[in-house]
């Protein structure tokens, strides 16, 4: 997609009405992830806005509003917070511990790019290893996208069809609406699928009516405090083995970055830099995490939704951060939102997550990446069959790696150690 193809360009703010409307639906494609994570890890939703719309504004900063790139929770940890979390009986000590080292981790590596460039980057994860990364990521969530559409033997017939008709009218906004329409088919899908799910009874509306209007997000902190819950800081095997992940994450954030200046024929690892981006994704991340929400990321979903409506405004992506911290701290509306049933979800998500794996292959096409060559068949196969297949790897009494992460350090490893010739 070339530039002149954008109807609102990287620096261009649109109409106020237009902006609005825009900033509203850059969040509702966004919530699928945003709101499914911590709802899986078992952390407040309201904090995993309120950190989603923080760490944006914080990534805009960092960046010098240059990328449209919203940030959300991160799928890549949800194993292995989980594993950390269990290990400790519930205790979320280690699990939050772990990302804030992933935040520093991202910051180290940026501030070793600033200083000697970002050419070892390049040999470390070049397009054969970055392209099955997204592919696995996008592929990996597919799982969720499927149970949450109830697209599985012995299906309820309804939940099916909310999840079918909000996928295709979303699809089908996408692809034939003309004007204004044609950049809002993620609001149109959710709301056509929340009609006719609330048809068949799937709406469950009594968490709004007991839902106060105003309320703090249920912030969990690392020190005790006498209105929100605490954790403590927890550096055992537990909290290490989410750090490894980070390789995935930033893999994610170079391909992610890689595809989104694609579409808007710019290069955001040289303007503003790798450095810049990875330092806003990383503080963002160990924010998040030090308030008790989930890993932040730059999100394939966002690639997907700025690339099927051609809006690429950073003036939407802030202004979607802002709706998110607004819609935080109001309880009805977190809560209406959490009425979303997960069918719409789902049928969403199966477009989103599709993307996801689409831009992964995007990255090979583009790079020219040729099969015929047995190391690229070797690194590509063996990073899918690890990354979708459930390895597990354990270092005993360290820690234990598993899909995403495993199939990235396999990947950089493959590719350093195989002959190019």
């Amino acid at each position: 997609m070339e530039k002149h193809d954008l109807l609102y360009d990287v620096q261009e703010k649109p109409p106020v009405g237009a902006w609005a409307i825009l900033s509203i639906q850059h969040v509702f494609a966004m919530f699928g992830a945003t709101i499914l994570v911590p709802v899986i890890v078992g952390l407040p939703v309201s904090v995993a806005l309120f950190a989603s719309g923080l760490g944006t504004l914080i990534y805009i900063l960092a960046t010098k509003a240059k990328v449209p790139v919203y940030l959300g929770s991160s799928f890549a940890y949800i194993s292995a917070m989980v594993f950390a979390k269990e290990a400790l009986g519930g205790d979320i000590s280690a699990s939050q511990t772990g990302l804030i080292v992933v935040g520093l981790v991202y910051i180290a590596v940026a501030m070793l790019i600033k200083a000697i460039g970002k050419d070892w980057i390049d040999k470390l994860l070049p397009p054969i290893v970055i392209g099955p990364m997204i592919a696995i990521i996008g592929l990996g969530l597919s799982g969720w996208a499927i149970t949450q559409a109830g697209f599985q033997v012995g299906g309820d017939p309804k939940v099916m069809a909310v999840a079918a008709i909000t996928f295709i009218i979303t699809a089908f906004v996408s692809t034939f609406a003309k004007g204004f329409m044609k950049i809002i088919p993620f609001i149109l899908g959710s709301v056509g699928g929340y009609i006719v799910a609330f048809y068949f009874g799937l709406v469950d509306f009594t968490p709004v009516v007991e839902a106060a209007w105003l309320e703090v997000p249920k912030f969990f902190l690392p020190f005790e405090t006498r209105f929100f819950n605490s954790y403590r800081f927890y550096f055992g095997p537990e909290m290490w083995a989410i750090v490894p992940i980070a390789i995935v994450t930033i893999s994610e954030h170079i391909g992610d970055h890689t595809v989104l200046g694609k579409i808007c024929n710019r290069n955001f690892l040289k303007d503003p830099g790798l450095d810049r981006t990875l330092i806003g994704d990383g503080v963002a991340t160990a924010v998040s995490a030090f308030l008790g929400g989930p890993a932040n990321t730059t999100y394939g979903e966002n690639t997907g939704v700025v690339g099927m409506t051609r809006v690429a405004s950073v003036y939407v992506i802030g202004g979607a951060a802002v709706v998110a911290l607004v819609l935080s701290f109001v309880g009805k509306i977190s809560a209406l939102i959490g009425t979303i049933p997960a069918p719409v979800l789902g049928g969403m998500s199966i477009l989103l997550y599709g993307v996801i794996a689409s831009n992964g292959l995007r990255v090979l096409v583009d790079a020219n990446v040729d099969f015929s060559k047995q190391r690229n068949l070797i690194i590509a196969s063996a990073m899918l069959v690890l990354g979708l297949g459930g390895a597990v790897f354990q270092f005993i009494g360290l820690a234990t790696l598993s899909g995403t992460a495993l199939a990235a350090i396999v990947g950089v490893s493959l590719n350093l150690i195989l002959p190019n010739k």
